[in-house]
């Protein structure tokens, strides 16, 4: 909305005579009849022609059969949770209540329309917008059109990012118009089309002075060229100013001193600052000619001032108001409070080109005029309209009347500010925790208790870490550390900004900022150390840096809690279970939460340092903790360090099942919930958990959150023989981390690489991948995440001669044995089946025998198999036909399951060899299907509608419904009623992978 001036300047003939070349490209971005949408930025400087363009473009779309949603935002709006969101989708709101249940009710709730008990999840916010973005384009196309996008509030524009990534293949097309250099979806960059608005040249230029109601002259024309650098706004503003000035001579506006000024710019080409003042970089050049000088560009402010000055008082008073209003104000209040579009207190507005007044319709003519002119507006002016505002809105709308109470609020207020933090709460509710800190923020400057004040910083710091903007979360730590002498305070502060910075690469940093707090509260708030010290771990898990280990080592004891605490004692005997952990006396109790966490982050930091019993001991706490999703994703994380795999399943699974709203952010070492599904031969389900971590973590700009998904599916691709999207999601991880802070990426990344080697038989390459996991002396790079490639070390080095290098890693995992506490069984095997492909021929059988009969080998369904595959080539190799066969017949049966198609190969390969059939047919058409569709037809296969197998997987039902029709043919089947026998066909066992879904779905074809 701020090209008005230069667009009613110039009529359409003008303006595609300025603007052709990017009009046609738009035109052809958008069009009606296109199959398919895409995502548009049309960027440029304030006044460079965008609203314009992007009008005519809607305007031929809508006119072609499309239908257009639109959003004008303004600054007044950033701060208000899904209110670009809201006005986008209030001409379609009806269909809200189509969507399915908790999809209707995340949008309701978001919109403020209805009020639940905890904030909906932002995910299902997403999918709730993409569903309904989906269905209308059933309909006829779609074109969304967000003007100013940069000042879109964030939830807003997270919620369209979500819908965007999945409408790539529907006939929804996003189109955004903003500043120059401002990018409001960083995350879809590489898929945006962008137009770029430039200055105008010359020639342009000279059309567009041709097109004004007063044509200048020569001298001044030049002036004005000069003086506007090409920019459309600059340039009609200036010829309008050059008309005016005799009259604003005669008002004293314009000097004649003649004083030379030096030729500037106009900064940000045209823009106003953050103040709302025009800057007085740019003025015109004085060539020494005769006669007044034009107004210059610092004086534009002054030129609207003048221009309301000049205006009877009625209008002048009414311009004001409407300067104040924005465009989410709902329209009936406002339209009583402001003069009828048709009054004649307008004309004089309209005639001074302050306002306009089309199509029953009324506005500021651009939004330098309403910004200027509320500048200019003597401050008691401005604080009685908002107070007015705020009159209209009480009862109505407790938001709005929250805002322009605040605005009209000059001094401090606890009542203005307890006014703030209730409608912060209310949208932290809706899950606009953006708008919720900045309420907050606002809340605490205006309480004149300075304790109060410091509580509402630190209530805003803590609301700003869910939204996933470091700089913003540090920003308000510093003023509240500023604010308080209370050294607690300070630390909690420290805090909050140290758990976010745990999700990014930044570790070092994020250590020390977590390290400080906890010992800082160790004293005065045991449970807020134990929350720093456990974030403290998961950055240790994330960096693998042993000097982090000693650190958090020593203040353990400090944090460890030694007698039941007074909350534990008042526990029911089921919650009260005792676990003695470590050498030393301490408990775990569930209600204890700094012993929970305290002793959660020893095991995280070391796992090898867990108490003897602690994995006899945690099923009782799991069962405890069952109504508790955060607790029990806590220890399904401590199951899975400490190599109880099933359990950790399993208890992931009772976690995600009862997590209705897992919030915002990744949560600590939440995505290690997809290792522990890769591992458990749960690949489906890993691969969900994959693409749930990277929506979160795009959504929210964490680059860390980001690679740890990427390497996870990275490996994934690998096992299942997608060698090239391995090696793409590998190196895109590897691009989002520093390698000495993440050592936990860099070796997953690196064993996907290796994997994907591996399976293209280029063993030099994957052993030097499966070489980077550890160092020169064989230690392990990432203690925990190095060993399980061991095996994979072996058997590349064996293949490229490279035994004794391979060896040093061998025996130094070997001497450690002794001290891996829990982590000894696995590790075991891991040493033995290493040594069987480096050892001397007549030594191997016995480490192969020893490995498989490890239990813990048995609880990850492909490593066992490549066990089972690798003696069975030693077998066979050694001519002992008969006795290769079972391993090999067990090792093919397991790798056709996961859908490892490279290895399931190999070993069709080797049982052929020994003169055995197949139990599997070649190739596997369920195998053969993307793991996306894989994923789809597990769901559908057990009644899901679409609509309901998009919720769980944040697709569009149209996305689903084309999956599952490229699938059916593939799979040889005509009717979903089929789906079930192919799963049973392909994987007997595949059950739970499939998920529970309510029986609600009949349908017959894949639409």
């Amino acid at each position: 909305m701020d090209e008005h001036a230069a667009g009613t300047a110039a009529d359409e003939d003008g303006f595609r005579t300025v603007r052709q070349a990017e009009l046609d490209e738009l035109l052809a971005a958008v069009d009606a009849a296109r199959p398919t949408g895409g995502l548009l930025t049309v960027t440029g400087a304030a006044g460079a022609g965008k609203t314009t363009l992007v009008g005519r473009a809607a305007s031929r779309f809508g006119a072609a059969g499309g239908r257009v949603l639109r959003a004008d935002s303004s600054r007044s709006e950033t701060n208000l949770a899904f209110s670009g969101l809201h006005q986008l989708l209030r001409p379609v709101r009806q269909h809200i209540d189509t969507l399915p249940p908790r999809q209707r009710s995340a949008l309701r709730t978001a919109f403020g329309l209805t009020e639940q008990s905890e904030a909906p999840d932002p995910m299902l916010i997403g999918t709730g917008v993409l569903t309904l973005l989906s269905e209308l384009a059933v309909e006829r196309p779609l074109l969304l059109v967000v003007d100013d996008a940069q000042w879109t509030d964030r939830a807003s524009l997270d919620a369209l990012s979500f819908a965007a990534r999945r409408l790539a293949d529907e006939p929804v097309t996003m189109l955004l118009t903003t500043r120059d250099g401002v990018l409001v979806l960083p995350d879809l960059a590489a898929r945006q089309q962008t137009i770029v608005l430039a200055p105008l040249e010359r020639t342009a230029a000279n059309q567009l002075l041709d097109q004004q109601p007063q044509i200048p002259d020569t001298l001044t024309r030049q002036r004005i060229l000069d003086q506007a650098e090409g920019n459309p706004s600059a340039l009609v503003e200036l010829a309008r100013a050059a008309a005016e000035r005799a009259t604003l001579t005669d008002r004293g506006t314009l000097t004649d001193r003649g004083t030379h000024i030096d030729r500037g710019t106009l900064t940000d080409r045209g823009t106003l600052t953050d103040r709302g003042t025009l800057t007085d970089r740019a003025t015109l050049t004085d060539r020494g000619a005769d006669g007044p000088f034009l107004p210059v560009t610092d004086r534009l402010a002054r030129l609207y001032a003048d221009r309301l000055a000049a205006l009877p008082a009625a209008t002048r008073r009414a311009v004001v108001r409407l300067a104040t209003t924005d465009a989410e104000d709902p329209p009936h209040p406002v339209l009583s409070w402001l003069p009828d579009v048709g009054d004649p207190v307008w004309a004089a507005a309209e005639e001074a080109g302050l306002i306009r007044r089309t199509g029953g319709r009324l506005r500021n003519s651009h939004p330098l005029s309403r910004i200027a002119i509320y500048q200019a507006a003597p401050a008691e002016e401005r604080r009685a309209a908002h107070l007015e505002l705020a009159g209209l809105f009480r009862g109505q709308d407790p938001d709005r009347y929250a805002w322009h109470l605040a605005a009209a609020t000059s001094g401090l207020s606890a009542h203005v500010s307890a006014v703030l933090e209730s409608s912060a709460d209310r949208a932290r509710r809706r899950s606009g925790y953006a708008a919720a800190a900045h309420l907050l923020e606002r809340a605490a400057v205006l309480h004149p208790d300075q304790a109060d004040s410091t509580r509402l910083l630190a209530a805003a710091t803590s609301t700003a870490v869910l939204t996933g903007r470091l700089h913003t979360v540090q920003r308000l730590a510093a003023r509240t550390q500023a604010s308080t002498d209370d050294p607690g305070a300070a630390a909690l502060a420290a805090l909050q900004v140290g758990r976010l910075m745990a999700l990014t690469s930044s570790h070092s940093a994020a250590f020390a900022q977590l390290m400080r707090p906890a010992l800082a509260l160790a004293d005065t708030d045991p449970k807020a150390a134990a929350e720093a010290l456990a974030a403290a771990a998961v950055v240790r898990f994330y960096s693998g840096d042993p000097s982090q280990l000693r650190e958090i080592e020593r203040l353990l004891p400090v944090t460890a809690v030694s007698e039941p605490s007074p909350a534990a004692r008042r526990l029911g005997n089921k919650e009260a279970a005792l676990l003695r952990l470590g050498d030393g006396e301490a408990f775990l109790r569930l209600g204890d939460q700094e012993a929970l966490l305290g002793e959660w982050a020893r095991v995280v930091a070391r796992p090898e340092a867990a108490g003897r019993d602690l994995p006899q001991r945690l099923p009782s706490l799991i069962a405890a903790a069952v109504d508790r999703p955060q607790t029990l994703t806590l220890l399904a994380i401590a199951a899975w360090l400490l190599d109880e795999t099933d359990l950790a399943v399993r208890t992931f699974d009772t976690a995600f099942a009862s997590w209705t709203s897992r919030g915002p952010l990744p949560d600590g070492l939440g995505g290690v919930a997809a290792l522990a599904y890769l591992e458990h031969g749960r690949w489906d389900r890993a691969q969900a958990a994959c693409d749930e971590l990277s929506a979160l973590a795009t959504s929210a700009g964490l680059d860390h959150a980001a690679a740890c998904a990427a390497s996870t599916d990275a490996l994934l691709r690998a096992s299942r023989g997608d060698t090239s999207g391995a090696r793409a999601e590998a190196r895109r991880a590897l691009s989002l981390i520093d390698p000495l802070e993440s050592r936990s990426v860099l070796v997953i990344a690196h064993r996907a690489l290796g994997t994907a080697a591996t399976v293209d038989g280029d063993h030099a390459t994957a052993y030097l991948h499966y070489r980077t996991l550890f160092d020169g002396q064989g230690n392990p790079v990432h203690y925990h995440l190095s060993h399980p490639a061991l095996p994979e070390l072996a058997a590349a080095a064996a293949r490229c001669g490279r035994h004794e290098e391979a060896a040093r890693a061998v025996d130094t995992a070997e001497r450690s044995l002794r001290d891996a506490g829990h982590l000894a069984s696995r590790r075991t095997a891991l040493v033995h089946l290493s040594r069987a492909v480096l050892a001397p021929p007549d030594e191997a059988e016995h480490h192969f025998t020893q490995a498989l009969a490890v239990p813990a080998l048995a609880r990850r369904p492909l490593e066992r198999a490549q066990a089972l595959l690798a003696y069975g080539e030693w077998l066979r190799r050694r001519r002992r036909i008969v006795e290769a066969r079972p391993p090999l017949a067990e090792a093919e049966t397991a790798f056709g399951q996961l859908g490892a198609r490279p290895w399931a190969a190999r070993a069709r390969t080797e049982l052929r060899a020994a003169g055995a059939h197949s139990g599997t047919t070649e190739p596997d058409a369920y195998a053969n299907l993307t793991p996306q569709q894989r994923q789809i037809v597990r769901l559908a296969a057990t009644g899901l509608t679409n609509r309901e197998v998009a919720e769980q997987l944040y697709l569009s039902p149209r996305t689903v419904a084309s999956h599952l029709y490229r699938a059916f043919p593939k799979l040889g089947i005509t009717v979903r009623s089929q789906l079930r026998d192919v799963l049973e066909a392909a994987d007997a066992g595949a059950g739970a992978d499939a998920g529970a879904g309510a029986d609600t779905g009949a349908d017959t074809a894949p639409g």
